[in-house]
């Protein structure tokens, strides 16, 4: 039996957290992840330079639902002092953690330093650390990568880096910025973090059910375990693995009619959170995770993509599943 993981004085109910990820992990999402088993659940990432200049997109990045916590929000940024205020933002709308985005491998991020570029100046890591715990009464956590690419990975050297500025946990997800969401994931590495840092570790990359998670947990000694991908459009894996890592038992896979359900309240928190044009059109690659395996699966996406409004969207998941019976 695991003990269940501490970030500073926060006690998680469960292992599996949901790792956060650029235009799936909004508050839409959370919501859901949360009440179907993650035991934290981690916002898209938010630019600091965008609070730091008032920008009124990013400032709506910041939204908590009362029945998501706890909740971590993340900051991208590589400037200790502007990283510092964008801390202090997240702490008054209601963060219980922040989170530093060391992993972003792409262009745009990690073009200006920031992201996973972040990886290749630990003393800059370091005091982007400092200054941001220094600035809030919160826990402060690092999401890191391996490395920036296979011949330098420094992870470990940065994880201690980063735990003696007073970071309060690490999430290393096992593969470098170089292998981007390819090949598979290094857990050998992060066992290596886990032993040369005395806060909890969660290992991110290859978990997609409860066996997966035991394995890496077994592997490597983390903590828990961040799931990303797999999580896209199927939140039951949450309570799939702190079922399976608690008791040993493997719940059954959603059903057909489970996974519709949850798409039509995916898309009713993301019309009531970002209005139904947007919502409309960013549940389409939602829904085509959430069908995935369905029966007809391809026509009825084909479908969803001429939707253009909440009603029309379940009028296409009403049709289907009339001609399913």
């Amino acid at each position: 039996m695991y003990q269940k993981p501490k970030i500073g004085q926060i006690e998680l109910d469960g292992w599996a957290v949901l790792a956060p990820m650029a235009g799936v992990s909004d508050l839409a999402y959370r919501v859901i992840a949360r009440r179907m088993g993650a035991a934290m659940t981690t916002a898209e990432m938010v630019s600091a330079k965008g609070l730091y200049y008032k920008n009124e997109k990013t400032r709506d990045m910041l939204k908590i639902d009362p029945g998501e916590h706890p909740v971590a929000l993340q900051l991208f940024g590589s400037e200790p002092d502007i990283m510092a205020l964008g801390a202090k933002e997240m702490e008054k709308a209601g963060a219980d953690i922040i989170d530093i985005n060391m992993g972003c491998p792409m262009q745009k991020v990690v073009k200006n330093g920031d992201g996973s570029a972040l990886m290749k100046n630990i003393p800059l890591a370091a005091e982007v650390v400092k200054a941001m715990a220094e600035a809030v009464h919160i826990p402060v956590t690092v999401k890191m990568r391996l490395g920036w690419s296979r011949e330098t990975e420094n992870c470990v050297e940065l994880a201690e880096a980063v735990e003696e500025a007073g970071a309060m946990a690490i999430t290393v997800h096992g593969r470098t910025r170089e292998d981007f969401y390819t090949g598979h994931a290094d857990w050998e590495k992060i066992g290596e973090v886990v032993r040369a840092v005395h806060i909890p570790v969660f290992g991110n990359g290859d978990v997609v059910d409860g066996p997966s998670a035991d394995r890496l947990m077994k592997e490597t000694g983390c903590a828990g375990v961040a799931i990303g991908r797999a999580a896209w459009g199927n939140p039951w894996v949450f309570k799939a693995v702190n079922t399976y890592l608690e008791t040993g038992e493997i719940l059954p896979p959603p059903t057909n009619a489970m996974r519709l359900s949850m798409a039509r309240e995916h898309l009713h928190g993301l019309v009531e959170e970002k209005g139904e044009h947007v919502a409309v059109r960013e549940m389409r690659a939602h829904a085509s995770r959430y069908f995935h395996g369905l029966p007809e699966a391809a026509a009825l996406r084909r479908s969803i993509m001429k939707a253009l409004t909440e009603e029309e969207f379940n009028q296409v998941l009403d049709q289907y599943e009339k001609n399913r019976h």
